[in-house]
């Protein structure tokens, strides 16, 4: 008995959702080409991140290294944006790393994303007030008419406030407009974003200073920083003065800065060609946003040295330093416009969608099923959000925020590789209907097929393994697949954990180096498991290259990236996944997809 109960849970978890049941669309409208996905995601994109995150990072992180942060934080959402883009050609549908996990492995995991996505998109909507709230304290409080009163006319600064307002309702008035028409504004603020950065990047090369990313201890004697021997929070100078693991530190921060591509995959159903456009939209759109951010980054600290930027500081502050007050001016505009029109869905509707959808799956209380379609419902739950995103502004820092951020987000990235890693070598997927034909036409003679013709089960051995006899996936060969990849995930993690600890291997501690090369030894054999696996013959019209390297490197990286963030973020990351245990095991695991509409 408890063997079967324990068997029945065990399936209750990794069931999984049928791909032919009916998934509740993004509905814009319209029709999306490539070029259109690209102005998307580099719109989404760039934003917030590079505005505010560039100073955080650079004067307490990585200093004038803060570029290399960017790169490597790029080159890791790349990663996840392939696996992204392999799912989008295999669900057709609109959709997320909730749907993608539910339909390859299984409802708990489906249900961590679900609710680690609630959480992200939370936080987004805490960045975008606060963003918010420190552009108008420059552009309509005294700081701006203090600062720049004598770099522009003085008519337009006594008038400012009139102009915000202005620009506000003219940015309230285009959210009436049709999906092809605000798109279109859309489009036109992302064009506009691009030229103004590029204006920073030229500014930069124009008036840096190459010695920003040479400072020494002398230079900071001479700024009066020198109260402490070791020079304390301002690092050891240089290009990288808080060293490889300030690096680290700074790319898991500078990681919140890439995560807008994902909406590129919620436009599968209105673009052109989506197995071909969706990737090359994902693609292109990041390569271009690392182009960005690396140019602006290097920009911002050849103009200032890093230890004057302020934590939680415009980027646009940097053209003070320089005695450019009016392109000071321009440049916060620039951003306050940019940053409305990017949310131009509203930056609460994604949390009501994922609540909703997975409502809708049984997987969270029925009643916020109509989140979205109930108008009352959803004016009550957006002023809920509001209000308790101002609350948490009074008790979370900034970086608290973008820390926990991005633990979730890179969890829900790891997830997603880990599905892109096994989904390619499990046997292929019978449709409902199908299976119901079949059931019928084998049900008169099925005992005595089974009589006549007892099934074979497979048998694992090590020649099996290593030399499979088929050339398509079995059940078995999915199995070792499934297990072998939960292993190297463990296994990463572990390594993860000991590489945390880089000065004790740079130190050449036997013990240390000792447990990373077994690590590496067993993690390499495990992969080649894998990799003599047969893989399925259906395959999409685009697919992520180098499996299982690329999805195992793509995990390697979101996991050292995660080891980065602070006890305290945490434990705030782990009382939020608690309360989500608490209502998927009370509640969840009872009522997934048991919907009257769901086909069973």
């Amino acid at each position: 008995m408890l063997r079967q109960a324990l068997r029945k849970f065990g399936q209750k978890l990794v069931h999984r959702r049928p791909l032919e049941q009916d998934v509740y669309e993004f509905k814009y409208g319209g029709s999306l080409s490539t070029l259109d996905l690209v102005a998307l995601g580099v719109g989404r994109t760039v934003g917030v991140g590079v505005y505010l995150l560039l100073s955080e990072v650079a004067s307490s992180q990585a200093g004038p290294a803060t570029m290399i942060c960017f790169l490597v934080a790029g080159l890791t959402s790349l990663l996840a944006g392939l696996c992204y883009a392999e799912f989008s050609a295999r669900v057709p549908h609109s959709g997320s790393a909730y749907l993608y996990c539910f339909v390859t492995v299984g409802e708990l995991w489906a249900f961590i994303i679900g609710w680690n996505l609630i959480l992200s998109f939370f936080i987004d909507a805490i960045v975008v007030i606060q963003a918010w709230t420190l552009i108008f304290d420059y552009l309509i409080v005294n700081q701006i008419s203090e600062s720049i009163s004598e770099h522009i006319p003085q008519v337009l600064a006594d008038n400012l406030v009139y102009f915000t307002m202005v620009l506000w309702f003219f940015l309230l008035e285009i959210q009436d407009l049709g999906f092809r028409g605000f798109f279109m504004v859309f489009k036109l603020f992302t064009l506009v974003k691009l030229l103004v950065l590029s204006f920073v990047i030229i500014s930069g090369f124009v008036k840096g200073d190459l010695h920003n990313w040479r400072l020494t201890e002398e230079d900071y004697i001479k700024a009066g920083l020198n109260d402490t021997s070791s020079l304390g929070l301002l690092g050891s100078g240089g290009f990288m003065p808080f060293g490889f693991q300030g690096i680290l530190h700074g790319a898991a921060t500078c990681f919140y800065a890439f995560i807008g591509f994902a909406v590129i995959v919620t436009r599968v159903k209105e673009s052109h060609k989506p197995e071909r456009s969706i990737p090359m939209g994902i693609v292109i759109s990041l390569l271009t946003c690392i182009l960005v951010y690396l140019g602006v980054s290097a920009a911002i600290t050849l103009m200032v040295p890093y230890y004057q930027l302020r934590p939680g500081s415009l980027l646009p502050e940097a053209f003070l330093h320089i005695g450019w007050g009016l392109a000071y001016y321009v440049v916060a505009v620039a951003i306050f416009c940019s940053i409305f029109v990017s949310m131009y869905c509203s930056f609460t509707y994604p949390i009501l969608f994922v609540i909703s959808m997975m409502a809708e799956d049984g997987l969270l209380f029925p009643v916020l099923a109509r989140v979205i379609t109930g108008t009352y419902a959803q004016l009550v739950f957006r002023i809920f959000i509001y209000v308790i995103a101002v609350i948490i502004l009074f008790f979370f820092g900034f970086a608290d925020l973008l820390d926990l951020r991005s633990i979730a987000t890179l969890l829900s990235y790891s997830l997603v590789a880990f599905c892109v890693l096994i989904i390619r070598y499990q046997p292929e997927r019978r449709n409902i209907e199908n299976e119901a034909e079949e059931e019928e036409e084998n049900e008169g003679n099925e005992v005595e097929v089974q009589e006549e013709n007892p099934p074979a089960a497979e048998k694992l051995t090590l020649q099996g393994l290593l030399f499979p006899g088929s050339f398509t996936p079995t059940p078995l060969s999915g199995r070792v697949v499934y297990v072998c990849s939960s292993l190297l995930v463990l296994l990463l993690i572990v390594l993860c954990l000991v590489l945390a600890q880089w000065p004790g291997l740079l130190s050449g501690d036997p013990g240390w180096i000792t447990v990373v090369v077994l690590l590496l030894v067993v993690i390499t054999g495990i992969t080649g498991i894998i990799w003599r696996q047969p893989q399925s013959s259906h395959l999409p019209h685009f697919k992520v290259p180098g499996l299982p390297l690329l999805p195992l490197l793509s995990i390697f990286l979101n996991v050292c990236l995660m080891m980065q963030m602070t006890a305290g973020t945490w434990v705030r990351f782990g009382a939020w996944m608690l309360t989500g245990f608490v209502i998927y095991f009370a509640y969840g695991i009872q009522h997934s997809l048991k919907r009257p509409n769901h086909r069973p």
